[in-house]
């Protein structure tokens, strides 16, 4: 992401201070976006659009410790089907495919960073999302990169975004280490207690945790890594009541594993991963070739590993038109089954 220095504060307030620093930073995009359906709606072609604004402040101690945050803003169309009961954006709550939302907020996310190591804290990503050890999503094919090579992966991953006025971020803390070539990484998720249901003894409580480790090292023009953790979700009854056997407990392991490089102007990457809640192992692989300066193809697979769901599949470009400004589009098939197209422009500043 291309910074634009904002505002400067805390200048030379004493000797030795360094300066703090306020930039923002993001892009926005714009096309069609096409999906086929399979109901008695028909297939479906809506205005694609997303706004992305992120706001971060810098700041380095006396000792030479840097400390940041920061915080988004983002808008996109609603994807909703009109006629589909429930969800965000539907006809049912005064909203409609293919419109505009206001813009949502994300909670803060902070870091300290000393030589090789960075510590996260708060909204921030954990080891697979951030890419700290391994390539988990690849080179997503389209404007909206609706294919990647971890496609309805089960695995879980979860980043930096936001969110509505009433939701709640649980909190997560990462340690990285890097030295050369080789990097760890270490994420531990705290989930916050929920209360399910609302009368007994149907009342009963959930509590998360999820923990995951990484290892990646860089060779040449190669690289590879790998990442493993469990994600736990603990139900107790309220008072000391038996818990409702349909209650959603589970413990999942889980792992992935990444290798990738490029050779030239082509360029690969490869993903396996697996989980207690899944069938069978996931794959996936992403390429991309460069046919000149400004354009690239690439092409996308995914097969997540459940029986229930398609192999998702997709081939598109990407073309610079200079500026940070790019023209991208793509055509596939989604874990549905169902086929998908989009174009446009995306523009970073």
């Amino acid at each position: 992401m291309k910074k634009v220095l904002f505002a400067t504060t805390a200048l030379v307030a004493t000797a030795g201070m360094a300066a703090a620093e306020v930039s923002f930073g993001g892009f926005g995009r714009f096309g069609l976006y096409y999906q086929e359906n399979d109901n008695d709606v028909g297939d479906s072609t809506r205005v694609e659009q997303r706004f992305r604004l992120t706001a971060t402040g810098v700041t380095t101690s006396d000792n030479g410790l840097k400390f940041e945050g920061r915080i988004r803003f983002q808008t996109d169309e609603s994807g909703a089907n009109p006629r589909q009961p429930g969800g965000v954006g539907t006809a049912y709550e005064g909203g409609g495919f293919g419109s505009s939302n206001v813009a949502q907020r994300s909670a803060a996310g902070f870091a300290v960073t000393s030589g090789g190591f960075r510590l996260d804290v708060g909204h921030v990503s954990d080891v697979l999302d951030s890419g700290d050890v391994l390539n988990y999503y690849g080179y997503g094919v389209g404007l909206t990169s609706f294919v990647e090579q971890s496609s309805g992966w089960s695995l879980p991953n979860s980043g930096f975004g936001v969110s509505g006025d009433d939701a709640r971020v649980d909190p997560t803390i990462k340690l990285r280490y890097a030295m050369g070539d080789f990097t760890a990484s270490v994420s531990y998720t705290d989930g916050a207690k929920n209360v399910v249901g609302d009368t007994s003894p149907n009342t009963f409580i959930t509590e998360a945790e999820e923990w995951q480790v990484g290892f990646g090292y860089n060779f040449g023009n190669y690289n590879a890594g790998v990442a493993f953790g469990n994600r736990s979700v603990d139900v107790t009854g309220e008072d000391g009541l038996a818990v409702p056997t349909n209650a959603n407990f589970f413990d999942n392991d889980f792992w992935a594993l990444g290798f990738g490089g490029d050779i030239g102007a082509f360029a690969f990457s490869i993903v396996v991963g697996d989980s207690d809640i899944q069938d069978d192992t996931s794959y996936g692989f992403s390429v991309k070739y460069d046919i000149s300066a400004t354009t690239d193809i690439r092409f996308a697979f995914s097969d997540n590993g459940i029986d229930a769901a398609d192999e998702a599949y997709g081939i598109g470009f990407r073309h610079s038109l200079g500026g940070g400004v790019s023209l991208r589009g793509g055509v596939g098939s989604n874990i549905a089954g169902n086929s998908v197209a989009d174009l446009g422009v995306v523009f970073n500043f």
